[in-house]
């Protein structure tokens, strides 16, 4: 079905709110009216910053909670949440409005997503108690979506990494492997019975009530690394909820601590965060090694732009001897939607060299790239 093309007035009009300006001088000739006009007002509160604009006529946002709180109700009214999402961080840093969120009022009118929660955490040491509990309840918002939309699918999926880890070669029929008997056996394939004669069962272990893996998760908490933090932290307790994996959490800068006995609450690891400051990814890793019982039993995930600030040579000597006393290195740029972030790519060569390729990854691949260490097979890296 063929779409009928606007009119030219539609199509001034479309062009009108996306330059916006003072009405004329964008070429249209196009005068706007209600919505268009209170929409347009409120995109040049922001971005319209020469001279000329609505911000020099007095309609930008300035520095009071009660005007950005009222413009933050209006865009909600205006355009779809992901769009809303973004104009939010761009008034954040386009303004400097992050003191603003300091204020109880304009916590409750923002639109809560992965950034502002790592916008927040930067805050959190001089966020006053009038906002502390306001915070904590965005945060709690934030973090219970990502539950709901991450949790069954991680936990569904490492459930049977962990047994096909425990594979047995003398299975009872109902923990017989099907699958990878028959491409075992395919050599005893009978052709005038159509049939595979299989020689040898391949089977999934018995559940077991103890623990199975070790699950170590390393992460920099330096300030571009936020939306890591937060997602982290999430997959954290959810690891933390499965009794046959112990899971560590350690986040770091140049000190490291471990948040280990806070993970039945994410909200309170988050808050347990100091975003921003240096990194010492060799620190970060010593006490991680320091903490490795079953080392082929252990899985380390080290998530960080990999910007050393401690000593290089000792970070990736540690990592050596890690892989060497048969642990499972990873090593994740980001764990975000955003793709890599700036990263330094050497260090990335030389952990590469090692065999622990670092990349990003985002939530919805974690879990693979979990059972894929898991199982000891191939992680699934993303084409860059």
């Amino acid at each position: 079905m063929t779409s009928t093309p606007p009119s030219t007035d539609e199509r001034l009009r479309r062009w009108r709110l996306v330059l916006g300006g003072e009405p004329g001088a964008e070429g249209t000739g196009r005068a706007l009216t209600g919505q268009d006009a209170a929409m347009d007002g409120a995109l040049a509160a922001l971005y319209g910053l020469g001279k000329g604009t609505a911000k020099d006529r007095g309609a930008g946002l300035g520095a009071s909670a009660l005007s950005v709180a009222r413009w933050l109700g209006d865009i909600r009214g205006y355009f779809p949440s992901s769009v809303v999402q973004i104009m939010q961080r761009d008034a954040i840093e386009r303004l400097g409005l992050a003191t603003l969120l300091l204020e109880p009022e304009m916590l409750e009118a923002v639109e809560a997503d992965v950034h502002l929660v790592g916008t927040l955490l930067s805050l959190n040491k001089a966020m006053p108690e009038t906002t502390r509990e306001t915070a904590r309840a965005v945060v709690r918002k934030v973090v219970e979506d990502l539950e709901k939309r991450l949790a069954t699918r991680t936990r569904a999926t490492l459930t049977g990494a962990l047994d096909r880890s425990a594979r047995i070669s003398r299975p009872r029929h109902r923990d017989i492997d099907w699958d990878r008997t028959i491409r075992a056996n395919l050599k005893n394939y009978l052709p005038d019975h159509h049939t595979v004669v299989p020689e040898r069962l391949i089977g999934y272990g018995r559940a077991a009530r103890g623990v199975k893996k070790d699950v170590v998760l390393c992460i920099d908490q330096s300030g571009s690394m936020a939306a890591s933090v937060v997602y982290a932290s999430v997959f954290g307790a959810v690891l933390a909820s499965m009794r046959s994996i112990a899971t560590r959490l350690v986040v770091f800068d140049t000190a490291v601590v471990d948040l280990t006995d806070q993970l039945d609450d994410p909200v309170d690891v988050l808050f347990g965060t100091q975003l921003g400051g240096g990194t010492d990814i060799n620190r970060a890793l010593a006490y991680c090694q320091s903490q490795i019982t079953r080392p082929a039993d252990t899985v380390v995930v080290l998530i960080s732009d990999l910007y050393e600030g401690g000593i290089r040579d000792e970070m990736l000597k540690r990592v050596a001897a890690m892989k060497a006393s048969g642990v499972q290195f990873v090593a994740l740029l980001a764990l975000s939607d955003e793709g890599a972030p700036a990263y330094d790519r050497e260090h990335a060569a030389a952990l590469a060299a090692l065999g622990a390729p670092a990349f990003a990854c985002t939530p919805d691949l974690f879990p693979e790239v979990m059972a894929a260490a898991i199982e000891r097979r191939p992680l699934p890296i993303p084409e860059a």
